[in-house]
C-alpha cells in the first residue's frame, strides 16, 4: 500500500512550494498564470525521508507523481529481489502518466533516495485539464514520445550491445545534452549506473579505467567524467 503520510503543511503543502511544484514540469509550465493557479489547487504535497516508498509494485496507480525537491529512483525487483534501476527522477521529473488514461497498478517501486517533495495530481482532475487546456495534451504527448524513444534504445543497446558499447553510447548521449562542456556529471552512483546498464560495479569501474588508459576520458572523481576525445569514443561503438 502506497505510505501514508501526514501532510507536513509548514514546509511541504505552502502555496509558494506548490507552485514551484507545477511551474517546473514542462507540460505545465507554458500556462497562464490563472491556469497554473487552477491546476496548484488540485496538487497535494507529500514529504518522504530518504528510503522510502512512495509507491510500489502492485499497488493502485491513479496519480501523476512530480519530484518538487529531492530525488527518487524507479526499480523493478527480480525474482530473485535483485534490484534494477528503470530511471532516476530529479525536481520537474514525473511518473504515473500512464495511469491517467486507463486504471492500471505500478509495475515498479518509487523510493526517495534522500528527503524529497513530491506533488501528486490525480487521474480525475488531470483529465478534466487535459481537456479544458489542449496545451498540456500536446507536452505530454511530446514527453510521452522521448521516454519512449530512450527506452526503445535501451532495449535495443541491451540487446545487442557488449557493455563496453552500453557505456560508450551512455557518456555519448550525456555529452549531447551539453555539447558546450567536455566535464559530465553523473546524476546517479556507480552502482545505480551498472543497474541501469545491466552489468555489474565491477565491471564499471573496470570498464572506464580501460577508456581512461586509452586517453579517451578522464576520471574526475566518482561521478565526474572529463571527455577527452568524443569521437575516438564513438568509434568503438
Amino acid at each position: 500500500m502506497e505510505s501514508e503520510r501526514v501532510n507536513d503543511h509548514d514546509a511541504c503543502s505552502h502555496i509558494n512550494r506548490v507552485k514551484l511544484c507545477v511551474s517546473i514540469v514542462p507540460i505545465f509550465n507554458h500556462l497562464e498564470p490563472m491556469q497554473m493557479e487552477e491546476v496548484m489547487q488540485t496538487v497535494q504535497s507529500t514529504c518522504y525521508k530518504k528510503g522510502e516508498l512512495i509507491f510500489q509494485d502492485g499497488e493502485a496507480s491513479d496519480a501523476l507523481y512530480i519530484v518538487n525537491t529531492g530525488k527518487v529512483k524507479i526499480y523493478r525487483l527480480s525474482e530473485g529481489g535483485k534490484e534494477h534501476l528503470v530511471s532516476l527522477m530529479h525536481p520537474g521529473d514525473f511518473t504515473g502518466e500512464y495511469a491517467l488514461f486507463n486504471a492500471s497498478t505500478h509495475t515498479t517501486y518509487a523510493e526517495a533516495m534522500v528527503d524529497t517533495k513530491v506533488c501528486k495530481i490525480h487521474r480525475n482532475d488531470l483529465q478534466t485539464f487535459l481537456i479544458k487546456y489542449p496545451a498540456i495534451s500536446l507536452k505530454m504527448l511530446t514527453e510521452f514520445s522521448q521516454r519512449l524513444d530512450r527506452s526503445e534504445k535501451q532495449t535495443a543497446h541491451f540487446a545487442n550491445e557488449k557493455v563496453e558499447t552500453r557505456i560508450v553510447l551512455f557518456l555519448a548521449e550525456l555529452a549531447n545534452r551539453d555539447p558546450d562542456s567536455d566535464t559530465l556529471e553523473l546524476s546517479m552512483t556507480r552502482a545505480d549506473l551498472a543497474s541501469y546498464l545491466g552489468t555489474t560495479p565491477e565491471t564499471i569501474s573496470r570498464r572506464l579505467t580501460i577508456l581512461e588508459d586509452q586517453g579517451l576520458i578522464q576520471q574526475i572523481s566518482n561521478k565526474k567524467i572529463r571527455i577527452v576525445d568524443l569521437d575516438a569514443l564513438l568509434l568503438l561503438v
